[in-house]
């Protein structure tokens, strides 16, 4: 799937279903919160949520006293609900519209979050093309979380095809200029009952 197909793919995914009828959703992301928090971030750290699309990540990073947070996503009415949601806490954060595999960023992030972007990308091209960006966005020491379905999850998602992954694979994908730090795998409850399994692992920038 190209950029524009993909695109045009989650906007109709946002504008045709409610919060709670996509089976990503979760009320608290508190394993995304509590990586973020063990990659040593403050206050005043940069960090991008990749693919953040209408997550609540953003409103508990506002509500922490974040003050340097961006939300990347191809769908813009996706931010538009998180930014209703967080309401005049929406001017606090930093909102794009982009593919990242053709985002050119013009600043450098101190923590990179992506939970479920990347592993839609099955092309090599396009994993090529995130991992470019990654390093151009990410300053030296700065750590990358990224989540993606386990080699144990669904192979499909959104009614798309994905990449499963663990630590290894991922940071083979990734190169050299990334250490991992850490992993953990993560069962995520969707709203519809059933369960995913998730691999999170945490990689810092050499």
């Amino acid at each position: 799937m190209n950029g524009t197909d993909r695109g045009a793919h989650w906007e109709n995914v946002y504008r045709t279903k409610g919060e709670r009828e996509v089976s990503w959703f979760q009320e608290t992301p508190s394993v995304s919160l509590e990586l973020i928090r063990s990659a040593g971030a403050t206050r005043q750290s940069s960090i991008v949520d990749i693919g953040g699309g209408a997550s609540r990540l953003v409103d508990a990073l506002v509500d922490d006293g974040h003050a340097a947070v961006t939300v990347l996503d191809l769908s813009e009415s996706a931010l538009a609900a998180a930014k209703t949601r967080l309401g005049a806490a929406a001017a606090r954060v930093t909102w794009i519209v982009a593919d990242v595999v053709k985002w050119k960023p013009v600043q450098r992030y101190d923590i990179w979050h992506d939970r479920a972007a990347f592993h839609f990308l099955t092309d090599a091209a396009e994993r090529s093309a995130y991992v470019a960006c990654l390093r151009e966005a990410l300053a030296p020491g700065g750590h990358a979380i990224i989540a993606t379905f386990a080699l144990d999850g669904p192979e499909r998602c959104s009614g798309l095809p994905v990449v499963r992954y663990d630590a290894s694979h991922l940071g083979q994908v990734l190169g050299s200029a990334f250490d991992l730090v850490e992993t953990r795998q993560h069962d995520h409850q969707t709203p519809m009952g059933g369960a995913q399994r998730f691999q999170f692992s945490v990689f810092r920038r050499g």
